[in-house]
């Protein structure tokens, strides 16, 4: 009786590439910050701008910003009161200093204890990785703020923040 050794080669091989795919879809590398899951916050803050991983800030931050939507970068952002909290509550939850976020820690690297800082673009591993971008960059018309990561990032709405 012969074992046929082929298909059970074959099937190996697939199933240690499909783990090798796998592993680099959940950590998206060095880069990849889960998005936004929650419906009422992608449509929420999704609705101005591009619904920022919650784990790219400390909780911080988070509940700081949401305390002050009145002025949020200058615009009036004010949300009724259990909206509000509903979006809080998940930013929290998912925050960057809330643990399980495994690339929240390099990002969130240097930001003071105690800090809530309000701009993922003035982080120091974010002005790091960004430093050789030249200012005429920032400026072009299809990115126009350095907070427009799909403008370079393609696929950050998806969590990727891969060049």
């Amino acid at each position: 009786m012969r074992i046929p050794y082929r298909p059970l080669a074959i099937g190996l091989v697939t199933l240690a590439f499909s783990a090798l795919v796998l592993a680099r879809a959940q950590s998206g590398d060095r880069h990849f910050f889960a998005p936004v899951a929650d419906p009422v916050v992608k449509e929420e803050c999704g609705s101005c701008h591009l619904a920022f991983a919650p784990s790219m800030l400390p909780a911080r931050s988070w509940q700081r910003m949401m305390g002050e939507l009145d002025k949020h970068f200058g615009d009036n952002a004010s949300l009724d009161p259990a909206t509000a909290e509903k979006i809080t509550s998940y930013l929290v939850a998912n925050a960057g200093d809330a643990g399980g976020q495994r690339y929240s820690s390099k990002l969130l690297k240097g930001v003071a204890t105690g800090a809530a800082p309000q701009r993922i673009t003035e982080l120091p591993k974010w002005v790091s990785e960004h430093r050789k971008v030249p200012d005429w960059e920032w400026r072009h018309k299809e990115v126009r703020t350095k907070a427009n990561c799909i403008a370079c990032h393609t696929a950050a709405e998806q969590g990727y923040y891969e060049e």
